[in-house]
């Protein structure tokens, strides 16, 4: 069996055998070398659709479960025991550090975060103090733990974008429009810009408490930022995202960036520095490899929704992102954003063994 990687206190990788995981099928892949199959792993694959979720989660709100390293470790190995995937991905949210530092905020069902007091004025942004890794002692904790759990399954870290923190912070909540948001950023430049370095800051420190604890890999989601015209985002999205992936770029693991509806923006996110560009569903993988410049791996992207149809068109539709996704120079199956809470697992399974038999024969 492969042994986990570990960190030295100078940040260098070391493994306690000979094989590391770099070795693994999702890691080659992210590195664009060449795997024995397309490896799979699916966003949200750990949570509602699930029903063991359902049960440790019962009458648990969602960030105290995110602040139980016991509830961690048990969920984000739920869907590691169910399907034969290639990477997991840590159970948390996007809005952990923010509570962390102590922004006043709850997520409700059915709703999403909600923000006690949403940031408009220099005031708000000057309440937002920068995150220390004892703020987030049980992340490094679970994370440990789970390293030495999965073994040879490599573990993914992830955190928000400044973008998408920023709208929901200058929301209060989730957002259709996001048009305080874009106001502020259109219309007052500075005050966006004191926001989103502050927001970096933030999401450079949770990523890197991931990757010293042991992660294999880290994704930045950017869920909102599919919203913003490509000027806009170049201008005021693009220098935020970029200088997070620089600065874990030193950590010596993969670096995923993936937002939604952002098929406009794959260019300019590939421009961002991840090694990997995530490709919702809405844009083939063949084109995108034409969208984002050379020396990227893809990462996606089957409609989540395709699940729900007869077998054979989840097949049918597998077998074209598998063969689309050949045209990349590395290539990580996924769904094109998250698993939807009614996903019948059992389709998951199915579809994990049928990407990696069908991907081994290619």
């Amino acid at each position: 069996m492969m042994t986990p990687v570990f960190r030295h206190q100078d940040g260098r990788r070391g493994t306690i055998g000979t094989v590391t995981l770099d070795d693994t099928p999702f890691i080659r892949a992210c590195r664009r070398l060449p795997v024995p199959h397309t490896p799979v792993w699916f966003m949200r694959q750990a949570g509602r659709s699930l029903p063991e979720y359902r049960r440790v989660r019962a009458d648990i709100p969602m960030l105290e479960a995110c602040a139980r390293p016991d509830l961690i470790v048990e969920i984000t190995l739920q869907p590691v025991r169910r399907y034969s995937v290639d990477a997991a991905i840590f159970f948390s949210d996007i809005m952990v550090p923010l509570k962390a530092v102590g922004v006043e905020l709850d997520i409700q069902p059915g709703v999403g975060p909600v923000v006690g007091q949403p940031i408009r004025d220099i005031e708000g942004v000057k309440r937002l103090r920068g995150l220390e890794p004892t703020d987030v002692g049980f992340v490094t904790e679970a994370v440990r733990t789970l390293v030495g759990e999965l073994g040879e399954i490599p573990l993914i870290g992830f955190a928000g974008a400044p973008f998408t923190l920023a709208s929901y912070l200058v929301e209060g909540g989730p957002s259709k429009n996001h048009e305080r948001t874009k106001a502020l950023m259109y219309g007052r430049p500075d005050l966006w810009h004191e926001l989103m370095d502050r927001l970096t800051d933030i999401t450079i420190a949770f990523l890197k408490v991931q990757a010293d604890a042991g992660a294999s890999a880290l994704q930045l989601f950017d869920s909102w930022v599919g919203s913003v015209a490509p000027d806009d985002y170049r201008r005021s999205v693009l220098p935020y995202s970029r200088r997070v992936l620089e600065a874990v770029g030193e950590l010596d693991v993969p670096r995923i960036h993936f937002g939604v509806g952002t098929g406009e923006l794959l260019g300019l996110m590939g421009e961002a520095g991840a090694d990997v560009v995530g490709v919702d569903w809405r844009v083939p993988l063949d084109e995108a490899v034409r969208r984002v410049d050379p020396g990227k791996a893809l990462q996606g992207n089957l409609d989540p929704a395709v699940l729900f149809a007869p077998w054979e068109t989840v097949r049918e539709r597998a077998r074209d992102v598998v063969w689309r996704g050949r045209t990349a120079e590395g290539h990580v199956f996924n769904l094109g954003h998250g698993v939807l809470p009614d996903t019948d697992p059992d389709v998951l399974a199915r579809l994990t063994d049928f990407v990696h038999e069908e991907s081994g024969r290619l």
